[in-house]
């Protein structure tokens, strides 16, 4: 199934957009036979982690900066329709104290919406992008990603990655915790040192075990680091550790990041390369890495690989709902029976709700994975349901999206939290609601758990009303159901909706 509900077809613009904590990309692509074929590329310096303080506000200027950017990307995409773009914000949206403020915003000035990642998401879509532009191999690849606010490390094979790590730290953020006042020394270097590899330690013994045949940066600062490399005639393969170390003693011999002169480094990442050097060297030594090579694909390039996939058999996000439903022992058939119920009373309410391609899909998931809470007690399990969708590692799938199916979900039983729909994005609420409501009514008329002929169903919608008709006998056969259903309404209306029950042929 697709997100879009119709596939891709050759000739047919795409787009992908990358908000990342230190530089805003925008790629555009025309698809040509199963490739994105790149076409136009713009990078912005926005520099957006550097405007958020402690307390997670965001710097007035670098909104207004971000904003601008956003807008003229906006107008470069115009007119690709919306299906055909996905924009991605990561670590430096991820830290913001008011994240929904800031998408608002962001979404109106783009035009377009704009999802959240989780920092292993990032990896995901990261790896997703270099394998793509490398050699088909077997063998195991490292790929880092200093990012602005965050560092990526991701261990995997072939298109697929097997570990994924996401470090706090970031060439911008690097540079202002370590050398605020610009000043660069040897003492402040060492401290960047240690307690950069003191996170980096938390995974690195299990890294070196898996072990890996080459390591590939991607990104800004990987790429920066590569072109100084080759203009200081080091190295015209990649990056080694005593190249690193000769940059280093470069910048403290400058002993401020305003004085810094490297050969082959642009004025706009200068202010940030000593961050990310630190980082770099702290890597490469905690990993105990030998050489990398420079990739000059990224995140940017995976988004658009994963929009293909979304409009294809190849979604991620069938493949996680898939592993939770076995991870937790789902009783599938009960699962399926709901699921084919859920979409009986979609196809029905669809004729007024006007459900959008790729709606349908989000019942589908929620049906297969209801059930889930199970696994940790029978008390409260849509509660328990809802808390590990939305923080578990589902790939594919964007914060947003996880917060809607946790949504759906955790409201098929018992009392619902109206808040859970009044937080989502605004694009999700009324679907949110509604599919609620529709799983609701499944789960409800499936409460018997067996195979079990259902009667003629009728379901009529309208704006905000249902009306639900059984055959009366039924109803008087089925008891505990019919008991449901008449205790139904007060629950629906905490979803805006008036659920009106007839029993026909009475």
């Amino acid at each position: 199934m697709s997100e879009t509900g119709e596939s891709i077809r050759d000739g047919e613009l795409i787009a992908a957009a990358d908000l990342g904590s230190n530089s805003f990309h925008l790629v555009v692509a025309r698809y040509d036979k199963g490739t994105p074929r790149l076409i136009d590329r713009v990078r912005e310096s926005v520099r957006l982690a550097a405007g958020v303080s402690g307390d997670g506000s965001l710097d007035p200027a670098y909104l207004k900066r971000a904003m601008d950017c956003l807008a003229r990307f906006g107008q470069r995409i115009a007119g690709i329709p919306a299906s055909r773009v996905r924009a991605i914000a990561t670590n430096a949206v991820r830290q913001l104290a008011d994240p929904e403020g800031f998408l608002d915003q962001a979404e109106e000035a783009l035009g377009q919406p704009v999802d959240v990642v989780s920092g292993r998401e990032e990896g995901r879509l990261i790896f997703l992008g270099v394998s793509h532009g490398l050699p088909r191999s077997r063998q195991r690849r490292l790929v880092i990603d200093v990012g602005g606010g965050s560092t990526e490390f991701i261990i995997g094979r072939e298109l697929e990655p097997l570990q994924t790590e996401s470090v706090q730290v970031g060439c911008v953020a690097s540079t202002l915790r370590f050398f605020p006042d610009g000043r660069l020394t040897a003492e402040r270097w060492q401290r960047a040192q240690d307690e950069i590899g003191l996170q980096l330690q938390q995974f690195a013994a299990d890294y070196r075990d898996t072990g890996w045949s080459e390591t590939i940066g991607s990104s800004g600062t990987a790429k920066a680091i590569g072109t100084i490399v080759q203009a200081l005639k080091l190295s015209d393969d990649g990056v080694a550790p005593e190249h690193l170390a000769e940059l280093r003693k470069r910048m403290l011999k400058a002993g401020r990041i305003d004085a810094i002169d490297l050969p082959g480094l642009s004025s706009d990442r200068a202010p940030i390369i000593a961050g990310g050097v630190a980082v770099l060297e702290a890597a490469f030594r905690e990993l105990r890495i030998r050489s990398m090579k420079v990739s000059e694909i990224a995140m940017r390039e995976g988004v658009l690989w994963d929009l293909l996939g979304r409009s294809s058999d190849r979604d991620p996000r069938i493949a996680s709902i898939h592993s939770l439903a076995a991870r937790y022992a789902v009783d599938t058939a009960q699962a399926a029976r709901v699921e084919t119920t859920a979409l009986l009373l979609f196809e029905q309410a669809g004729a007024q709700w006007q459900f959008a391609p790729g709606q349908r899909e989000w019942l589908v998931w929620a049906a297969r994975v209801h059930e889930i809470g199970l696994a940790i007690a029978h008390s409260q399990h849509h509660v328990h349901a809802g808390y590990i969708l939305r923080n578990a590692d589902l790939a594919g799938f964007s914060r947003q999206e996880q917060e809607l199916l946790a949504a759906i979900v955790q409201s098929h039983r018992r009392k619902i939290d109206a808040s859970l729909f009044d937080t989502l994005p605004r694009r999700y609420r009324q679907l949110a609601r509604r599919l609620a409501a529709l799983l609701r009514l499944a789960v409800l008329l499936r409460r018997a758990r067996r195979e079990q002929k259902l009667p003629a169903i009728g379901l009529v919608a309208y704006q905000d009303r249902l009306e639900l008709h059984l055959p009366a006998r039924w109803l008087e056969r089925h008891p505990l159901t019919a008991t449901d259903l008449d205790r139904e309404p007060p629950y629906l209306g905490e979803l805006d909706i008036v659920l009106e029950l007839h029993a026909d042929g009475s």
